[in-house]
């Protein structure tokens, strides 16, 4: 490299480390990536991530691995929705495998990486249970036996490593509260764990360069909903690799549930993970947050997306019934989130003047989408609008959400004190708790 080039790119790489420092990065190395030579490298560049002031945590998987050991084994690998069935036997076979790993992937963080730019340095490699399992149980008479899904993560656990300079190490092997263990996917503990610590990027690993075009080239960036469309399309095709579908699905929920940007690296190329990280251009593919989302007030051409949101849930009972009309004449009433084109929440507010109160009604979020408190800021929203008017009340009807309620500050009262011309509409059949905050 020219001395030019040098220096231009550390120019370029300065704002990133600056960007990035004191940021949580959740890693995920799928078993390919473990498999291969570049294995070392991989490592080396994650210990320098860490010396930068960048919280990692690293999820590996093993899956690869896992099935040439039951091969030696005869063991048959049985799958049922693309869900590994974990019987003991085979459960006996993934625990000695997932845990050689996870003590080959220490060694490699805690050596002292000589010949790299990390020689010397220590490294406090962190593993324990700081997540929480439970079994998948029994689908349409299949039993998947010890194959599990998350139940919890230990947030503030994790934190407190990450705060202390360590890097959490984990695999998909999980206990129960029972003092069960079950057979998790890497891609589900990183994504829960990357959704729930709010982490700034979840990182993956594939033999390609990124997600590629039909023409071979490397997508930069994707909405989910773009990527959503590409992952239906490579389902089809069976010649990819699994890890590279289950870590694109990965990105695809982490995004929807708060996580911003999702980075697709290829684990052949050299030193692809820094490239990605630390150059205006990067090397491989980002699934990031729609920038489109905003909050607004709605209009009457979102009321086909507003009945799309709120159908399913007048259909069992959840929410009162409203008509096209209804909304038509009640439209200025609503906020909505809208992500990309489509209304992912929305909520009515419905004032009453003489009584110097109002209602906050008709909360709903999409289901893809409820892990990222948009409720709370539509309610935020609407405590905001009762103020500047005010009122000194705000009030909320609701059949299955008190604690949601209870939580943001609302107490249960009774239907006398609701304002006048609302009280003469309660539904008592409904039964419906009503809440209150004080403005």
């Amino acid at each position: 490299m020219r001395t030019t080039e040098l220096v231009e790119g550390f120019r370029q790489s300065a704002s990133y480390v600056n960007a990035h420092r004191g940021k949580t990065f959740v890693v995920m190395l799928g078993g390919e990536a473990l498999a291969k030579n570049q294995f070392r490298s991989i490592i080396n560049d994650i210990a320098l991530l860490h010396s930068l002031g960048i919280k990692v945590v690293l999820v590996h998987g093993a899956r690869p691995q896992i099935d040439a050991a039951l091969a030696e084994r005869s063991l048959v690998p049985e799958y049922y929705h693309g869900v590994r069935i974990t019987e003991e036997e085979t459960f006996k076979v993934i625990k000695q495998v997932v845990g050689s790993l996870q003590l080959d992937i220490t060694a490699r963080l805690s050596m002292s990486l000589s010949n790299t730019p990390m020689q010397g340095a220590q490294i406090n490699v962190v593993s324990g249970n700081f997540v929480i399992a439970q079994p998948l149980g029994v689908d349409n008479g299949v039993d998947y036996c010890l194959s599990g899904k998350v139940r919890r993560i230990d947030v503030q656990g994790l934190k407190r490593q990450l705060d202390n300079n360590g890097i959490v190490l984990l695999g998909p092997i999980a206990a129960s509260v029972t003092g069960e263990s079950f057979n998790l996917t890497a891609e589900e503990v990183a994504t829960q764990i990357a959704v729930k610590l709010k982490a700034d990027k979840m990182i993956g690993f594939s033999s390609e360069k990124g997600i590629l075009d039909s023409t071979g080239k490397v997508l930069a960036e994707l909405m989910p909903n773009e990527a959503q469309h590409i992952l239906n399309d490579l389902d089809a095709e069976t010649s990819i690799c699994v890890g590279t579908k289950a870590f694109l699905k990965a990105s695809i929920d982490a995004c929807r549930n708060g996580v911003s940007r999702c980075h697709f690296v290829s684990y052949l190329d050299d030193g692809s993970l820094l490239q990605e990280l630390f150059s205006r251009d990067g090397i491989g593919t980002q699934i990031v947050t729609e920038s489109a989302e905003r909050l607004r007030r709605a209009s009457i051409s979102d009321i086909g997306g507003i009945l799309d949101l709120i159908r399913p849930l007048e259909e069992q009972g959840i929410l009162v019934r409203r008509s096209r009309e209804q909304l038509e004449v009640e439209i200025e009433q609503f906020m909505l989130i809208e992500r990309d084109n489509l209304v992912i929440g929305c909520a009515a507010f419905y004032p009453f003047e003489e009584d110097s109160a109002g209602e906050f009604a008709c909360l709903v979020v999409h289901p893809e989408y409820r892990d990222a408190d948009r409720g709370s800021l539509l309610l935020n929203n609407i405590i905001g609008q009762a103020r500047v008017r005010g009122y000194t009340r705000l009030f909320a009807l609701t059949t299955r959400s008190i604690h949601w309620f209870l939580e943001h500050g609302f107490t249960i009262v009774e239907v006398d004190e609701l304002p006048d011309k609302k009280k003469q509409l309660y539904n008592y059949q409904r039964k419906s708790k009503i809440l209150a905050l004080e403005l």
